[in-house]
């Protein structure tokens, strides 16, 4: 799906230079004066540098929101493994809350990342029909009552001041996944990128219309197209950190996991 972006922007681009290409042999000869090309010139230059700045601006943006979204992912899973390792000092009476944060933490892999071997854990829930991105109902259930435990964790003698750190670390670990959450619904900007590409593609077709009838003026212009329609796929793909091409990895948080079954 990911690579259909990049023919989509090719055929776009390339069909948008090949018609400036038609049109310029159909024109008139007193269209294609040097008054005229000159002037044409000159606002193709302009659009081409509010082109570059706007795609480096989008570029940038959309780099900045993939490696905050890698960073809440990763520290969420460490906040996870960081639960697990204070519930281990209750020993046995902690048990079944353990287990219950490892199901969790297993259905969020395999409910994140269904292309991947999803991990086993006895009693996890069943990922089928779960949110793939954002809040899960299930999943909100399970976590809030693995916080529930955790409030009620027995105050042995010695015990006091470990149970208030791991209700820190739940609650450390509940605002982390909140930012995963959030990271996952953050807008699109679908419509930004569609009125991008149409302005793009008007650049291109005048970018057509300007060339000599050479074959070097043609491969220079198919580098152009190659290029531009490179940098729209990354951009589009970075704005999409479970699917693309540069998507998140799951190892931060299958490695939490391992931690848990340690």
């Amino acid at each position: 799906m990911e690579f259909l972006l990049v023919f989509a922007f090719l055929a776009l681009f390339s069909l948008s230079a090949f018609a400036g290409i038609v049109l310029r042999k159909r024109l008139h000869e007193r269209h294609l004066t040097s008054e005229t090309l000159e002037s044409v010139r000159m606002m193709t230059g302009l659009i081409s540098t509010f082109a570059a700045l706007i795609l480096s601006l989008q570029l940038s943006t959309a780099r900045t929101h993939f490696d905050t979204t890698t960073g809440n992912r990763s520290t969420y899973a460490a906040r996870l493994a960081n639960l697990d390792q204070c519930l281990q000092a209750f020993g046995e009476a902690a048990e079944p809350t353990r287990l219950r944060l490892r199901q969790y933490t297993a259905a969020v892999i395999a409910s994140t990342w269904p292309r991947e071997a999803a991990p086993v854990v006895a009693g996890m829930p069943d990922i089928r029909g779960m949110a793939v991105r954002g809040e899960d109902g299930s999943l909100a259930r399970l976590m809030g009552g693995i916080g529930a435990a955790v409030d009620t964790l027995p105050a042995a003698a010695g015990l006091e001041h470990t149970a208030a750190r791991c209700r820190a670390a739940y609650a450390d670990a509940s605002a982390a996944r909140w930012n995963v959450i959030e990271d996952a619904n953050a807008p699109s900007g679908a419509f930004f990128v569609g009125i991008l590409s149409f302005w793009l593609s008007l650049l291109f077709l005048s970018f057509g219309l300007q060339i000599p009838r050479r074959a070097l003026s043609a491969a220079v212009l198919a580098i152009g197209v190659l290029s531009v329609a490179s940098v729209m796929f990354v951009i589009v793909d970075l704005s999409l950190p479970y699917q693309g091409v540069f998507h998140i990895p799951s190892a931060a948080m299958r490695e939490g996991l391992a931690d848990m079954t340690r």
